[in-house]
Formats: C-alpha cells, structure tokens, sequence
C-alpha cells in the first residue's frame, strides 16, 4: 500500500489503496456518513468513513475532533458530481477509509485556526506552533526554504564558499547595541553576538577564500518595528579583486533567479541614483519609485518673506521644501488632520497652500504670499494648476527633507498612488562617508568603518564620498554594501575622523589591522536581508509572518517565556549579578 501526502491524491490514483497521515482540519457528522478534511502541508483531502465499509471505523470518527492527528488507509473513489469541489485541487476524488488510527488527540485549541487573522497576535506567538500550522503560514515558510536553496545553487554556481563564521566574537564599536554573553571560563569578560560577519568575512578575504557567502544569523539589541527583529538573517557575501559594478551585476543575476522561484521575471539591470538625487528628490535613501510625487525646493520663493518663523528658518541656513499633490483639492478638515500627521512623525509644523478658482493662494497665511504665487511656483513646478495643493516643511536640510520624505509615503498610501504587484529595483550609490552626530559632537560612518572611500580622504569631512551602495525594493532597502579598506594606513585615518586613536584602534580591531599588513587584497561584499525580501515576495505585513518564531515588538519571546530570570546559584558560575529595573519590580 502506498503512503501518499494529503495533497498529491488525485484522479490518477483512482481504485488505488493510499496510506495518509495528518490533522483533521474539519469534521461533518451526517449520521450515516461522516466526513473529514484531513489536512498535512501538502494540502487537503476529503476522507467519507461510511459504516457500510467498516462499523469500527464509523465509531472512531464519532470521536475525532479538530486537530486530532490521524492514520488512514483506503481507497482512492471519484465524488459525485453534485460534490466536487473546485476550490482545491483534490476537490473530484475522496479516499473511502478502511482503517484509521488515532495517533493523537488534540483539546480544545486556545483560537481555531481558521479564525487566526481575528485572533490578537500576542496569543498567536504564544502558540506559534499552532499559528504554523495554518496553510498561510506554512506557505510563506516554504517559499523561504525556496529561496534560500536557489540562494545557495546560484552562488555555488558562481564558485562561491560557503563558509560559517563565529556566534561568540569580540565586543567592538560598530554601530547598533549588541547582545553580550558573560564567559563562565573567564569570569568579568564578555562575548558578542555579532550584528553582522563584517570583520570575519573581511578575514576569510585575507585567507584566500575569495568568493565568500553565508546565510548568516545577525543580532542587534535595537528597537523594534515591522521589518526589525533583535535576530535576523541575512545572506551575507564577500569577494576579492573585484569592484562595485561586478558585486551589483551578481546581486542583479541573484535576485532574478530568486524571483524566478515565485515566477515574477524582473527587468535587470537595475536603475541606479546617487544618494544626493535620491535625498534631494525623495527625501530618503532608500527611494519607494513606484510613483512620482518629488520633492521640490521653493526655498528661493520666500527669501523676502514676513513670516517671522519662515524668516528665522532662512537666517539659520535653513530651507523650505515642498510637495506637490496635482489634481487634488482637499477640504479644510482633510488639510487639518496631514498637519496633525505631519507633527506626529516629528514636524514642528506644516504649511499647506491650494488656490482658488481665480488662482489666488488659499492657506493660513495667504495674506503673506503675493497674487501671483502661483505663478512664481511655476518657475519652479511647471506642471501645477490652481486645481492642486502644495506642503510644505521648513528647517535645516537634512531633517527637514526627511519629514517631508515620510510625508510623501504618507500621502502615498493615503490617496492610493502606489501601484500593486509591481516590484521596482534601484541602486542608490555615492552615499556620504560620515554623517556628523549632534548629540556625541564627533563624526560617526553612514556605514561602517571599513568602508573605502572614494580618493582622498579630504579635509572637509561632508565631501567625501564612500564606495558604499545600497538594493532598494519599492521603498525598503533590501541590503547594503560597500567596498572596504585593505590597507592599514587608510583604516587608521579613517579611525582618527572618527576620533578612534590608534591606541583604542590597535585594542578594539588590532588583529585586522595586522591582517592589512599581511597580504590583504582588494575586496567587497554585500548583505541582503532574507526575511524583508521573503516579506516583500509574500506581501505580508511583518517580517514577523515569514519567520518560523519570531519576538514580539518588545524582543519577547512568548513561547518560551524568554528572556526569564536565572538562579542566583547560576550567575555566581559567571561571576554576575542582576539588578531589576523600576518597571521590572
């Protein structure tokens, strides 16, 4: 007798005896006739258990309920046609059960499963395992599996090594919070778990290795938000004496095949855009392109303005951007509330501007712009009417275009510009080597400090440019990458903008900058993450949804009740002891 997923019954089995194993999705008790929909990953199948075939059968599934996990043999017979179901796939056949067996019985569930999306997510994670189980969750699992076995074929393919690298490493200064792990052999000490395999696979290029790849777990003690969580993972690749346009021509070839997997057949190669374009046009660098809606600069238009907080923003080097909505008038509550939205997301304000049938501005504060304005903005927006609304957003350049970057998604989804189904690449490139941090008051890296620059590393920190690029996907950066420093020299300079003397350097990352000094050839690398491009792919909300157990929001993991507490007697072994905080006590 042939044993046989739920799924995979068909026509061709017709007459045949099958052997299924599963769980029972729903059971109907007709009297007479009792049918069940047993269910594994595969699919669904119609089991008819008919006392006429077997009376102890017909007894046993009096008693079977939901999710009872069951072991069938029967026959393979054709519905009626008054009983086909078209919805699935095995909707014109049945299996006529001669034996079952109970293998175990399931109480009643904490929320059925067919009614989970009206179920609080919290008690979903609670029993994640049960959440799996539906074909919603399970689908998006194994389209993840997919995509990682054409990950590994392709960069096999491409000579590529896979190669693992260490989850206890050394605690540095790269960026995000890590997570610590106390030493039980060397009390007062710590590992790190790492955020990314940056300095090891940098490593592997000075071993040789050349074409480096790793579906590597990554970890940060950050945060969290829909497409974050304090573990992830990412592939992570690396190769020498290469340049940016050969790791992008991979990445490209890559991510064709992978969508291939879900047959999309995308456009290659991609677009690619500066990170200046990219902030001065959308505000953000990581540019959503599916529609237009760019950011305008009408800084100029109020240089004589009476509006003294316009006027103070001007004084102070500031700008004034705007964006423009064609076609759209809205009413005056509508106008309230995107000022209301606007001041949520951390604007101090936002002023907005339509006009009336004669074209004279319409706005709080029409009695300081002029008759003509609109047509002064069209020395600047050609395309806008008197039908259309501008906003704007003043203050310093780089807060003030990132508001109005999140406006613009804002309005985006708001007023249903963004086009389904369609998936747009780009390349933002020529990112700014540091960015300097107001609150420290020293120049941090807009990546990482091994990041290359392009040239010299010249004396005005805002004009040097790193080899560093970024993926994008409709508005979320899917990875990002750079080519990194091989030469101790340059990575010292580097490290003194940073305010890193060569003392700290030597401690924090001696060990590569030996490696500079031993060989180190040319090399770059890329990492994309896998669960935001599987995320993106199944259109789901969260990459919590394509992770088999994921946290929640607050890094809890509700399942396991982590993290708890530890015996007093344990931590004594690592030489620890841990204080409560207020809200904890």
């Amino acid at each position: 007798m042939e044993r046989i997923s739920c799924g995979s019954v068909s026509e061709k089995l017709l007459a045949t005896k099958v052997k299924l194993f599963g769980w029972i999705n729903k059971r109907r008790d007709h009297g007479g006739l009792v049918f069940v929909d047993l269910r594994d990953r595969s699919g669904i199948v119609q089991l008819v258990l008919n006392p006429d075939v077997s009376k102890e059968v017909h007894e046993i599934a009096h008693a079977l309920r939901p999710e009872f996990v069951i072991e069938v043999e029967g026959e393979v017979v054709a519905r009626s046609k008054d009983t086909i179901n078209p919805s699935i796939p095995t909707g014109k056949i049945e299996v006529k059960v001669e034996k079952i067996k109970v293998l175990n019985r399931a109480k009643t569930l904490p929320f059925m499963l067919d009614e989970a999306k009206n179920v609080e997510e919290e008690l979903r994670l609670k029993y994640r395992y049960l959440d799996i189980r539906r074909p919603e969750i399970l689908s998006k699992l194994a389209l993840r599996h997919k995509i990682i076995f054409a990950i590994r074929k392709f960069l096999n393919d491409q000579d590529f090594y896979e190669v693992e690298t260490p989850l206890l490493t050394k605690n540095t200064m790269e960026g995000a919070r890590e997570f610590l792990v106390p030493s039980r052999l060397h009390k007062g000490s710590v590992y790190s778990l790492p955020q990314s395999p940056q300095i090891y696979k940098q490593l592997l290029m000075a071993s040789g290795i050349e074409k480096y790849f790793q579906i590597a777990k990554c970890f940060r003690d950050e945060d969290l938000r829909a497409d974050r969580q304090p573990e992830f993972t990412q592939l992570d690749l690396e190769m020498s004496f290469i340049n940016e346009h050969d790791i992008q021509a991979l990445i490209e070839k890559l991510l064709k095949q992978i969508f291939a997997v879900v047959g999309i057949d995308i456009q290659i190669p991609f677009r690619r855009m500066k990170f200046e374009q990219a902030f001065r046009e959308y505000g953000s660098d990581k540019p959503d392109l599916r529609f237009d809606l760019k950011l305008n600069d009408l800084t100029e238009l109020f240089k004589n303005t009476e509006l003294k907080f316009l006027k103070s923003v001007l004084e102070d080097g500031g700008k004034i951007g705007a964006i423009h909505v064609a076609k759209k008038q809205f009413t005056r509550s509508e106008l309230e509330s995107w000022v209301n939205n606007a001041m949520q997301f951390g604007a101090k304000g936002l002023l907005w501007i339509k006009f009336n049938e004669q074209g004279l501005p319409e706005s709080p504060v029409s009695k300081f712009l002029p008759e003509n304005f609109l047509d002064q903005v069209k020395s600047i927006i050609p395309s806008i009417t008197k039908e259309d609304t501008l906003f704007l957003i003043a203050g310093q350049y780089r807060e003030a275009w990132a508001l109005l970057g999140r406006l613009r998604l804002e309005l985006a989804h708001n007023l249903g510009f963004i086009p389904k189904d369609e998936f747009n690449f780009l390349w933002v490139t020529d990112f700014p080597m540091f960015e300097y941090d107001k609150d420290s008051k020293r120049w941090v890296a807009m990546h990482h400090p091994f990041t290359s620059p392009q040239g010299e590393i010249l004396e005005n920190k805002d004009d040097i440019i790193a080899r560093a690029y970024d993926v994008v996907l409709n508005g979320v950066e899917l990875g990002g990458g750079s080519i990194r420093i091989h030469d101790k020299d340059r990575q010292l300079k580097i490290f003194e903008v940073l305010g890193i003397d060569e003392e700290t350097a030597t401690k924090m990352f001696g060990f590569l900058m030996e490696a500079q000094e031993l060989g180190f050839p040319p090399h770059g690398g890329i990492a994309l993450g896998l669960d935001r491009l599987v995320m993106l792919l199944t259109n789901s909300d969260s990459i919590r949804d394509v992770m088999a157990f994921p946290k929640t929001q607050r890094g809890y993991d509700l399942l396991m009740n982590a993290p708890s507490e530890v015996d007093e007697s344990k931590l004594k072994d690592y030489g620890l002891k841990l204080v409560k905080s207020e809200k904890s006590k």
